[in-house]
């Protein structure tokens, strides 16, 4: 077998196979611990969207100054979040504080 031929070949299925792979990509919502309702409703119709497209989330609250003392306020709206997207997404790793935020992610739940 010539060389040239297998390599066509294998650029070939490889080709093929990129094709037929779906690329998730993972999306950012961030939020501050001190979020009002408007604001808060608009970052879930967003994370519906990302999620109804087939992205994961990472929801991240983000605590400045002197609210990282209080970080069950940001347990409640993430809380408050997860119910709010349930019908679209699954909670994939429950939240934990990395650094200043505390992050949680979710995927959207597979339609079969």
């Amino acid at each position: 077998m010539d060389y040239g031929k297998f390599l066509f070949e294998q650029s070939k299925r490889e080709k093929e196979a990129k094709k037929n792979q779906k690329v998730i990509e993972i999306k950012e919502i961030r939020m501050s611990s001190t979020i009002d309702t408007h604001d808060f409703e608009t970052k879930v119709n967003q994370a519906v969207k990302f999620l109804k497209g087939g992205d994961k989330l990472k929801v991240s609250v983000r605590f400045r100054k002197r609210t990282v003392a209080h970080p069950q306020f940001g347990e409640e709206l993430l809380k408050k979040f997860k119910e709010a997207v349930s019908e679209v997404g699954v909670v994939d790793k429950p939240s934990k504080m990395e650094g200043r935020s505390l992050v949680m992610f979710v995927s959207p739940k597979s339609s079969k």
